[in-house]
C-alpha cells in the first residue's frame, strides 16, 4: 500500500497575519491555511476572538520553531470600560457587577504601578490553560470553578494612553503566558468599580515589524487575481512569507562549514570555534539557516530542531 500523502503543497515560511475580531485564533488558521493550499501549517499562541493584530502563522518547517515565538515577548492595545465586571473579562462574558465609577487620573495612575514590573498573575477561568487534561475554559462553561496557580509574569512597559469617562486605554508590553484581560479585571477590582476588556489588538510579537501584517482580505484578494491570471497562487502569496530563521532571530548565529553540517544534520554534536559557551543558538550553513541548537556539558554544538530541505 502507497503511503498517503499530505494533501496541498510543500510551502514552508512565517505569515504575519492581522487576525479579524470575531474569529477564533484556529479558525483564522484554517482560512489561510487553504489560501495557501498549504500541507502544515500552525499559530502561535492564541487570540480571543474579540481580539485582533498580530497572529504569526508558520508553514511547513517554520512549526518547528513556533515554540520560540510561543515563548517570545509580546505588546497589546487595550481598551478597558470600568464600572463593569463580566465573567470572561471582556466583552464577550455575561455581566456579573455593575458599580459607580468614582476614579479620579491619581488613582488610576497609582493603581497602574501595581501591575508594572515581575508580578504574579491567577490566570483566568476562562484561559486555554489545562487542568487535569482539559482547558479551563471548558470547566468555566460547566460553571465548575477548578484552583489555578499565581504563575510569574513581567509587564515591561504599561502606558496610559487615554482616560475618557469610563474607559482606559493602555499600551502593554509583556512576558509570555500575561493575559491583558486578567491584568484588567484586576486593575478593575484595584479600583472598587470592575473593568472588562471591549477591545484588545496584539501590535507585538518578538521583533516582529507591524508594517508585515497582511489582513485576510487581502490574502484572499491574491487568491482571485491569482485564479485570474491564471497563475500559481503562490507566485503572488509565498512573497508575503518571512523565513524561517525569522522565529530565533534574537538567537546568536553559528556558521558552520558543509563538512561539519553533515555531521549536525546526522544527529551529532560538534565542535564549533568561537560558539557561546551556553545556551540555544541559530546554526547556519555556510550563511544558510539549518536549525536549531544547544550548547551541551562539553562546549559542542548539539542539534536540536534541524530543517528538513
Amino acid at each position: 500500500m502507497s503511503k498517503r500523502r499530505g494533501k496541498g503543497r510543500p510551502v514552508d515560511g512565517i505569515l504575519l497575519l492581522d487576525k479579524p475580531q470575531g474569529l477564533s485564533s484556529n479558525d483564522a488558521l484554517q482560512k489561510v491555511k487553504r489560501i495557501y493550499f498549504a500541507q502544515k501549517a500552525g499559530h502561535t499562541g492564541a487570540l480571543d476572538p474579540l481580539a485582533t493584530g498580530m497572529l504569526p502563522i508558520c508553514f511547513g518547517e517554520a512549526t518547528k520553531f513556533s515554540q520560540y515565538l510561543l515563548d517570545s515577548d509580546k505588546g497589546y492595545r487595550v481598551i478597558a470600560k470600568l464600572g463593569v465586571r463580566t465573567d470572561t473579562s471582556d466583552a464577550d462574558g455575561e455581566v456579573v457587577s455593575t458599580r459607580p465609577v468614582n476614579v479620579a487620573p491619581g488613582d488610576l495612575l497609582e493603581a497602574l504601578d501595581k501591575f508594572r514590573g515581575p508580578i504574579m498573575q491567577v490566570p483566568s477561568m476562562y484561559s486555554a490553560l489545562k487542568y487535569q487534561g482539559k482547558p479551563l475554559y471548558k470547566y468555566a462553561r460547566e460553571g465548575i470553578e477548578v484552583p489555578r496557580e499565581a504563575r510569574p509574569i513581567t509587564v515591561y512597559k504599561l502606558t496610559l494612553v487615554r482616560f475618557e469617562g469610563d474607559e482606559v486605554e493602555l499600551d502593554v508590553e509583556c512576558s509570555k503566558g500575561t493575559y491583558i484581560r486578567t491584568i484588567v479585571d484586576d486593575l478593575g477590582e484595584v479600583l472598587g468599580c470592575g473593568a472588562h476588556v471591549i477591545m484588545l489588538r496584539r501590535t507585538k510579537v518578538s521583533g516582529y515589524p507591524l508594517e508585515r501584517m497582511v489582513t485576510l482580505e487581502r490574502l484572499e484578494a491574491m487568491l482571485e487575481k491569482a485564479r485570474a491570471d491564471d497563475v500559481p497562487p503562490g507566485q503572488f502569496l509565498d512573497a508575503l512569507l518571512l523565513p524561517l530563521d525569522s522565529a530565533v532571530q534574537d538567537l546568536p548565529a553559528v556558521d558552520v562549514q558543509a563538512a561539519t553540517a553533515f555531521y549536525l544534520k546526522q544527529g551529532q554534536a560538534v565542535q564549533v570555534p568561537k560558539a557561546p559557551a551556553q545556551g540555544l543558538v541559530r546554526i547556519l550553513e555556510e550563511g544558510t539557516f539549518i536549525g536549531v541548537g544547544d550548547i551541551d556539558d562539553d562546549g559542542k554544538v548539539a542539534p536540536k530542531r534541524m530543517v528538513v530541505r
